[in-house]
Order: C-alpha cells, then structure tokens, then sequence
C-alpha cells in the first residue's frame, strides 16, 4: 500500500534550509553500497528513504507533488548537493551541480545521470529545491539540542 501524501501544513517560523555540509550527508546516505534498494522501487521512494536514513526526514510525496511545491521543500534557483532536481513524474537527489549530476532510480536501477543531458531536458525544465529541517530534523543530527 503506498504511503500517504505529504501534508501540506506550514513548516516553523525558526526553521532553516539544508546546508551544504548537510546535503553531503544526503548524498552519502544516497550513494551508501550498503543500502538496499528493493528492485522496482521508483524514485520518490527511493529519494524520501534517503532523506530519511540521512537525518531528515518528511511526509512522502510522490515526485509530482514535489514539482507542484510542498512545505517540506523550498524551490531554489542555485543547486547544492543534497538537493532536488524535479521534473513532472521524476525526482532525484543533486550530486554535483557543477557536472549536473544526480542520484535517482533510473531505467537501470539506482545511479547517476546527468540532468542537463537531452532525455531529461525533454521532460522540461528541471526545478530545484532544497530541504526545510525542522527541530525534529535537527534533533537526529544533534541529540544534545
């Protein structure tokens, strides 16, 4: 049974975008061999499985939910690992922006593609967002807060 659809509810006045010492804790946890990735898991199970194992977790939403907006993420203009790249029925994980790479459950199982190679520009335009940590987010990371 698939996991509910995320809530839209607002998230904390004190909160804080994802830094990028903390997305590179989202791409080790993406990139970890010795995580286990069920076969025909599609990428916005994969991409709310690894936010989680990284420390941050939020309610599922599927890859179209993520594209129209939710309030569990903030659309950027400048990508930083740990990142969303989002397309209309896709999402992954932004590795490098510098080599416009990103980790997501491809045609041939989880990897990395490059999001500015052809077959992803046909989707449209890709839109970024980087996470909102809230105080229970924060909390994973440092227990003694």
């Amino acid at each position: 049974m698939p996991a509910p659809v995320a809530a839209r509810t607002k998230p904390p006045a004190h909160s804080a975008l994802l830094t990028p010492r903390e997305g590179s804790s989202v791409i080790d946890a993406a990139l970890d061999r010795h995580l286990r990735r069920a076969p025909g898991v599609d990428c916005s199970h994969l991409v709310h499985t690894v936010y989680d194992r990284a420390g941050f977790p939020y309610a599922y939403a599927d890859s179209s939910d993520i594209y129209r907006g939710t309030d569990h993420f903030r659309r950027v203009k400048h990508p930083q690992p740990g990142d969303l790249v989002v397309w209309p029925g896709h999402v992954g994980i932004v590795v490098s922006p510098r080599h416009h790479t990103f980790f997501s459950a491809l045609s041939h199982g989880p990897g990395t593609a490059k999001y500015d190679e052809r077959y992803w520009r046909r989707r449209g335009p890709a839109r970024f967002y980087r996470y909102i940590k809230s105080d229970q987010s924060t909390a994973v990371l440092n227990p003694d807060r």
